[in-house]
């Protein structure tokens, strides 16, 4: 057994027993291997380094209240990892590959899903790379497949903590027709800047507008945005630059059940101020509420800074609930390993 201090885990990358490693050659992806050293050789001259060939996914286990450990929604993310791939011209993984390499590496590593209770569980994080030479702006002629897992903490402990965020305005995500909704590094390296200057004012998320004419909101820089209006319908923005989220995708099923009515449509930033409640939604959270949003001089409360909201809670706890096997998984999202 492992010896972890499972009450002190956060959000970042700690060693595990191995990663599963595939390469693809000759028109086909190899066996696959467990490797244990945390690093990859790779040529020089490899697409990803040059001309960003890379794609990749993030998805989580649990360790449930039977004790058994399940995956949340694998096939989902194989299926996005399928449209990364296919824009970024690399050899896909096809969702069965995907789907058997997760379940690999999470039964290698078992020993780190933290246990029932803790609010912990283990981030997987699959990644698809050209690590072929290549030296004319062409794809790769090889391509590798890895996936790493790594034990997590609660985002949150105590609690949902709604935060402030801030419109950008000086900078876009991604272009009205590019890649903004395929995971690839390319659409984070281009929110780094403005990111970290939201935090150096204060806000730990910041808002993406459309970038063809900044008047309907898109995303978070690595979320999607989800809204609840007075009414309880649950609105999402509906655009070809906005990552076609699963844990979005996963939220709006669980208020159609719910019996919510359900809108992904255009978003008028102008309509965000008859919200009753706002969030960023994406894997690592699940949900992140936000009670203000400031764009420029104009500031907009739209919730109570100390309360998460009662849907997005409802919604939150749904969530957990299936994912920790306390609720059913009447649409069968869970996977054992």
């Amino acid at each position: 057994m492992v010896n972890i201090d499972w009450s002190s885990l956060g959000f970042q990358y700690m060693d595990t027993r191995c990663h599963v490693r595939y390469v693809w050659r000759d028109g086909k992806w190899s066996d696959g291997e467990e490797v244990s050293e945390p690093y990859l050789n790779m040529h020089i001259a490899a697409s990803c380094l040059h001309y960003g060939q890379e794609a990749f996914e993030g998805l989580k286990a649990f360790r449930c209240k039977d004790g058994k450990v399940r995956i949340f929604r694998p096939q989902a993310n194989g299926e996005r990892l399928v449209n990364s791939a296919r824009r970024t011209c690399m050899a896909p993984v096809s969702v069965e590959l995907f789907v058997e390499a997760v379940r690999r590496a999470v039964r290698a590593n078992e020993d780190y899903v933290p246990p029932y209770g803790t609010g912990g569980s283990l981030y997987i994080r699959p990644l698809l790379i050209g690590t072929g030479p290549q030296l004319g702006v062409a794809p790769a002629r090889e391509y590798t497949f890895i996936v790493m897992v790594m034990p997590v903490g609660a985002y949150y402990r105590g609690g949902l903590k709604p935060v402030r965020a801030l419109v950008v305005e000086d900078y876009d995500r991604a272009a009205p027709r590019g890649m903004g909704d395929v995971k690839v590094g390319g659409n984070y390296a281009a929110s780094l800047y403005a990111h970290e200057a939201a935090k150096r004012a204060g806000y730990p998320v910041e808002l993406y507008l459309d970038p063809k004419t900044h008047t309907y909101i898109e995303e978070f820089a690595t979320s999607n945005f989800l809204a609840i209006t007075k009414d309880g319908t649950y609105v999402t923005p509906d655009s070809h630059s906005v990552l076609p989220s699963v844990t979005n995708n996963t939220l709006q099923q669980i208020a159609a059940d719910l019996g919510m009515r359900v809108e992904r449509r255009p978003v008028p930033f102008d309509e965000l101020e008859s919200f009753a409640e706002v969030a960023a939604c994406g894997t690592a959270v699940v949900a992140t509420p936000v009670y203000e949003i400031t764009r420029g001089d104009k500031v907009i409360t739209i919730s109570d800074p100390e309360t998460s909201g009662p849907v997005l809670q409802k919604l939150y706890d749904t969530v957990q609930g299936i994912q920790y096997g306390v609720l059913p998984d009447k649409h069968g999202w869970c996977v054992d390993i």
